[in-house]
C-alpha cells in the first residue's frame, strides 16, 4: 500500500494589528519632523522609515495633511489630558495651576520640535494652520470657561476672561516653542516656574511664598 504524503499548510505571516501599523506610520513621521521642516515631509520620506510598502500609507491617511491633523489631535490629546490638572482641578487653584504646566511642559518636552514644524508648516499650509489653530482655540476656549467659572466663585478677580485666555494660551504656545520646540532646550524647570509665575499672577495674585520666589 502506498504511503500518504501529507501536506502542510504554509505557516501564516503574523500581521500587525491596523492600530499598532497606524502608530509605525505617526511615529516615522514624528522622527522627520524632528530632523526637518513639514515642507519637505513626503510619503516615500515617511514609509522609508517604516516597515511596510508606500501603498500602506494610503490605508491610512489621506495625504500628508490627513498625517499632519493625526499628529496634532494625537498630542493634543495629551496636552488636554495634562492641562485638565487645572481645568478639571477643585483643589488649590496656584497648585492645580503648577500640575497642569508640569504636565503640559513635560508634552513639549517630548513633541516640541514636531510641534514647532507643524506650527511653522501653518503660516504657509491653510489645511495645516486650519488644525492647528483649531488646538490652540480649544484651549482658548476651556481657559476662558474655567476662569469665568474661578471668577465667579470668588478665586479670580473680575476681569475679561475670554481675552485674558487668549493671551495666556497663546503666550504659552509662542514660549514652548522658543523653549522646548528647538534644540538645545531650555531647562524644563525653569520653564514651569517661568510659566507658573506668570499665570499666577495674572490669574489669582501672588502671596505669602509665592510673592518671597518671584522676588528672588
Amino acid at each position: 500500500m502506498a504511503s500518504r504524503t501529507t501536506v502542510q499548510d504554509p505557516p501564516k505571516r503574523r500581521r500587525r494589528s491596523p492600530e499598532l501599523a497606524e502608530r509605525e506610520i505617526l511615529e516615522a513621521a514624528e522622527a522627520f519632523l524632528r530632523e526637518r521642516p513639514f515642507r519637505d515631509l513626503t510619503v516615500d520620506e515617511v514609509m522609508a522609515r517604516t516597515t511596510m510598502s508606500r501603498p500602506s500609507f494610503y490605508v491610512y491617511f489621506r495625504d500628508r495633511h490627513h498625517l499632519a491633523v493625526r499628529l496634532v489631535e494625537g498630542i493634543g490629546a495629551e496636552l488636554f489630558d495634562m492641562a485638565d490638572r487645572w481645568l478639571g482641578g477643585d483643589g488649590d487653584p496656584r497648585a492645580d495651576v503648577r500640575a497642569a504646566l508640569e504636565g503640559v511642559t513635560a508634552v513639549y518636552a517630548r513633541h516640541g520640535l514636531v510641534l514647532s514644524a507643524i506650527a511653522e508648516a501653518a503660516d504657509h499650509d491653510p489645511e495645516v494652520e486650519t488644525t492647528y489653530r483649531g488646538l490652540i482655540e480649544r484651549f482658548v476656549d476651556a481657559t476662558a470657561g474655567h476662569i469665568e467659572a474661578d471668577a465667579a466663585a470668588g478665586r479670580i478677580a473680575s476681569l475679561d476672561a475670554r481675552e485674558a485666555a487668549r493671551a495666556l494660551v497663546w503666550m504659552n504656545e509662542r514660549y514652548l516653542r522658543e523653549t522646548l520646540g528647538r534644540v538645545p532646550q531650555t531647562p524644563i524647570g525653569t520653564v514651569i516656574e517661568t510659566l507658573w509665575m506668570v499665570w499666577v499672577r495674572v490669574l489669582y495674585g501672588a502671596d505669602g511664598a509665592e510673592r518671597q520666589r518671584f522676588a528672588k
